[in-house]
């Protein structure tokens, strides 16, 4: 088992007799699957149905307070925190961001508690493992506690990207990505069945018309990493943008429609003209051009 705090997560606590009622009003998921020790996936969109921040709500058992806490990017906690002070109006609600004193630590190859945090499975692959959300200084406490070896936070980027699972502000932009094309429609961060949500609308048009023609893929390469940021092309057409890289394998925000013609063509898919193969995760329900 190994595990790795993670300094990019933060932490945001959301609290009041009226928490479950408004954060399922504003967020992508039901807050009705949310109790100690099950979470779920979620996010906070724009009315246009973008996404303004990702997180992952848990909730703390009553005899440790209560409350919801979202672990979130860090880099958003304060503006996550603002947008609902917004949305707030006369709602019994208090949101704080706690980053300052709680941190994320992920934990994977294995499963368990500790009594130095709250623990929590990943609602977005079992693979993922799980996390604890604890001061940073009992990092080490905990692991030990788990059984597990305290490793550094790329060793978790390396397993995260190796099972194509995308991290918002690397893979996608904040503010300029739909859900869908985060994959969040994949990974269990939305209900399609719950009551309305902010950009409810759009983001229901896009499931029922199958209509998202970009979406974030695993790729793979050989020999040296492309940059991140840099254009992924099929011949001399830009098909997308390549994301986090790390041994071999990495993310990328491509159109699939384009990709489909590139295969159908012949063409290689290149970026910074290193050879890249998009590979097809096994997670992914959704319709995938044929095999590159």
């Amino acid at each position: 088992m190994q595990a790795a705090l993670l300094p990019g997560r933060g932490v945001v606590k959301v609290s009041g007799d009226d928490a479950r009622r408004f954060l399922n009003g504003l967020i992508t998921n039901d807050m009705d699957k949310v109790k100690p020790g099950h979470a779920c996936f979620a996010a906070l969109l724009t009315p246009q149905g973008k996404i303004v921040c990702d997180f992952i709500v848990t909730e703390a058992l009553p005899e440790d307070g209560g409350g919801f806490f979202l672990d979130c990017p860090r880099a958003r906690a304060g503006a996550l925190v603002e947008k609902l002070n917004v949305y707030k109006l006369r709602a019994k609600v208090m949101a704080e961001d706690l980053s300052e004193v709680l941190g994320v630590m992920a934990v994977w190859y294995g499963t368990g508690t500790t009594e130095y945090g709250l623990c929590y499975a990943d609602p977005r692959l079992s693979e993922l493992g799980m996390r604890v959300m604890l001061p940073p200084h009992l990092a080490m406490e905990a692991a030990a506690d788990l059984g597990a070896r305290l490793v550094g936070a790329e060793a978790y980027e390396v397993h995260r990207i190796a099972l194509g699972v995308p991290r918002g502000g690397t893979d996608f932009i904040y503010g300029d990505t739909f859900p869908h094309e985060a994959d969040m429609d994949q990974l269990a961060g939305v209900d399609f069945d719950k009551g309305c949500y902010v950009g409810q609308e759009v983001v229901s048009r896009v499931e029922h018309r199958s209509s998202a023609r970009s979406r974030i893929v695993p790729i793979a390469y050989d020999d040296y990493a492309p940059g991140s940021g840099l254009p992924v092309m099929a011949g001399e057409k830009e098909i997308g943008t390549l994301g986090s890289t790390a041994k071999g394998h990495g993310l990328a925000m491509l159109r699939l429609d384009r990709l489909a013609d590139a295969q159908a063509a012949g063409l290689a898919v290149t970026c910074g003209n290193i050879p890249i193969r998009v590979v097809k995760p096994e997670w992914a329900k959704f319709a995938w051009p044929a095999a590159s």
